[in-house]
């Protein structure tokens, strides 16, 4: 079996759910549940005996020791992490304790579990590192996409934490030669993405009539990656990757958040056509957050070269996809829009406004 963290989350869950509709392999699923992470993103599969769910915390050396003792995992599959950048402007402590403290004592827990495996097993063992392309700080408009020997330059409070947790897990690997794998990735999108960040956030305030924020100019570009095309890399790279190797995973999708926006409205006015007008009739622009980055891009061909993947959605089948799985699943939409969750749209968003709507 394999032990994957975070696997409530955004991403964590879509490769939770994935892993266990084509392998019949349990999962044990370690998540604290914070607010990102939400139980009801597995409903689907609440009674798989495949599926072990453990609500705690990765920084807790004693919990993830024992289930390693339990159950003996052949692979750590690591995607426990706060991921928001505006909340870490906010409150950049909880990065640090969870991506970097919290990744730190995972790290240790598996290195004593797999310091004293049997020699096949401890060959056999993987720990793969999910990570980001914010690592590696900003990009202008002429300049190549990262690669994964790219210079690291975070930007913010949250590039900053994983960017420690990369270094972290290199250092297991080269010091101690625990088999780590890291992988960076570009931005996800996707079934159960909790609505604070862009895509889930213009689908579900448009629909609500309410404003749809975009910071700046709304030129900011970024890659963006179904998520479903993600977990398949990550599957990949468990079996194929090479131990101490970095994977950048991209979807090749170079697109500006006004762009993003605009799809997303054309998409919504064919398939939930408001009454009277546009779903663009409700964009408002908002002062930029404190040191946005103004591009990210992912050169994915090492992954392709040397692991044969690539992505299997384009960037128009997938937000398709993705505007239709929120039509369909409003209880979860509204699920998840809490009295916590409201409020903090409200502090982030409130005093942003500049009351300017282009259409």
């Amino acid at each position: 079996m394999i032990l994957v963290t975070g696997g409530a989350g955004f991403i964590g869950s879509n490769f939770v759910l994935d892993w266990l509709s084509q392998d019949d392999e349990p999962v044990i699923n370690l998540d604290k549940l914070t607010y990102a992470g939400n139980i009801n993103n597995l409903a689907n599969i609440n009674k798989d005996p495949r599926h072990i769910f453990i609500q705690g915390d990765i920084g807790d050396t004693a919990l993830v020791a024992a289930l390693l003792a339990q159950y003996k995992p052949r692979a750590i599959v690591h995607f426990a992490a706060e991921s928001h950048v505006d909340r870490s402007i906010h409150g950049p402590a909880a990065f640090i304790e969870t991506n970097i403290n919290g990744t730190f004592g995972l790290l240790e827990a598996v290195r004593a579990h797999w310091t004293n495996l049997p020699a096949a097993e401890k060959s056999a063992f993987r720990f793969l590192h999910v990570s980001t392309d914010e690592v590696y700080g900003t990009l202008s408009a002429d300049d190549a996409p990262f690669t994964e020997t790219s210079a690291y330059a975070p930007n913010s409070p949250y590039s900053a934490s994983k960017a420690a947790s990369d270094h972290l897990v290199r250092s297991y690997h080269h010091t101690y030669g625990l088999p780590t794998l890291t992988t960076n990735c570009s931005n996800n999108y996707g079934p159960y993405h909790f609505p604070e960040k862009l895509i889930p956030l213009i689908i579900t305030n448009a629909r609500a009539g309410k404003p749809l924020p975009i910071y700046g100019d709304g030129q900011q570009v970024r890659d963006w990656l179904y998520v479903s095309d993600h977990c398949t890399a990550i599957r990949r790279v468990l079996v194929a990757g090479k131990p101490g190797e970095v994977y950048n995973i991209g979807g090749w999708n170079e697109k500006a958040n006004l762009d993003v926006v605009h799809v997303l409205c054309d998409i919504l006015d064919t398939l939930d056509p408001k009454s009277d007008g546009s779903y663009r009739d409700q964009i408002t622009y908002v002062t930029d957050r404190p040191g946005h980055d103004r591009r990210y891009a992912i050169d994915a061909r090492k992954i392709e070269r040397e692991l044969g993947w690539k992505p299997a959605e384009t960037f128009e089948t997938g937000i398709r996809k993705t505007v239709q799985w929120y039509l369909d699943n409003q209880p979860w939409v509204s699920d998840v829009q809490s009295g916590a969750y409201l409020k903090w749209v409200e502090k982030n968003y409130s005093q942003r406004q500049v009351g300017e709507e282009i259409s």
